[in-house]
């Protein structure tokens, strides 16, 4: 799926997107290992995978693979 960065804090690797139809998915720090990214910006379009518990599991740049969630 699809989202924008709404808010990305560099402190805590933490942050927020919105999904295409609106809703606010706040994502931690472990969305992103794996990804290679170091900063987000407000308004950049990335791709997300949902977790088990309906969190944001994954996290990388739209043009950018998301990992294997098993191998990491």
């Amino acid at each position: 799926m699809q989202a924008t960065v709404r808010s990305y804090d560099e402190g805590t690797r933490s942050g927020s997107v919105f999904t295409d139809d609106g809703t606010v998915l706040g994502f931690g720090a472990d969305a992103l290992d794996g990804s290679g990214l170091r900063l987000l910006r407000r308004g950049q379009q990335v791709r997300i995978r949902y977790g088990e518990a309906g969190h944001v599991a994954a996290l990388t740049l739209a043009t950018f693979p998301l990992r294997d969630p098993v191998s990491g």
